[in-house]
């Protein structure tokens, strides 16, 4: 369902890895809120368009931040895996 989303341009991709992490490559048009940030920028995040693709280098976080977002009410909240997972999936 995200996937979708994802290539119609209708979604959020947030890249929660490190601010260097990001600097090192993401998907073009993403948003870079490291993950120990989400709970401090709950409020900003629910303003975002849903649905809420989160990504990082494996999935590990990104599937942590998922559970955040759930936590803090965001049911619109997928694991999207890997940046270069997701840059492939909007890009093709």
């Amino acid at each position: 369902m995200w996937e979708k989303a994802l290539k119609s341009g209708k979604s959020t991709v947030i890249d929660v890895r490190s601010r260097s992490e990001y600097a090192g490559g993401h998907v073009a048009g993403s948003i870079n809120i490291p993950v120990e940030e989400l709970d401090d920028r709950m409020d900003e995040i629910k303003k975002f368009p849903q649905p809420i693709i989160l990504c990082c280098a494996s999935g590990g976080r990104s599937g942590l931040a998922t559970v955040i977002l759930k936590k803090n009410g965001i049911e619109n909240a997928f694991n999207g895996g890997p940046w270069m997972q997701v840059n492939y999936l909007k890009n093709n």
